[in-house]
């Protein structure tokens, strides 16, 4: 096999890796994402079952659920927003963005 050939089968053996490796990442957030939302749910449940009392223990326990669902709510929601899901929308708005500024700067030389 010549040298060139070598590299490259070598670069898409490491590429491959790294894909497999993503997924592997993926399906596990996939997977919390679906188990967050499962417990969200129950615990919304419960909320609902025992806000109304007025007994103490149900009253801690209430609080306890808020709690949780709290820090649930906000790990569903830091899924959502990432700074992997907005690098790339990030950079094109400044490219994009500078190009727009660049263009109004000629603009306004050739007319004024």
């Amino acid at each position: 096999m010549p040298l060139g050939e070598e590299n490259q089968h070598e670069e898409f053996e490491q590429e491959l890796l790294e894909v497999e490796q993503v997924l592997v990442a993926l399906k596990e957030r996939y997977n919390q994402v679906q188990a967050d939302k499962f417990r969200h749910r129950e615990l919304q449940q419960r909320f609902k079952q025992v806000r109304h009392s007025k007994l103490p223990e149900d009253k801690a326990q209430l609080k306890q659920i808020k709690q949780q669902l709290e820090v649930l709510e906000l790990n569903l929601e830091s899924q959502l927003f990432s700074w992997g899901s907005l690098k790339e929308p990030f950079w094109q708005a400044v490219r994009f963005g500078g190009l727009g500024v660049i263009i109004g700067w000629l603009l306004k030389s050739v007319v004024g």
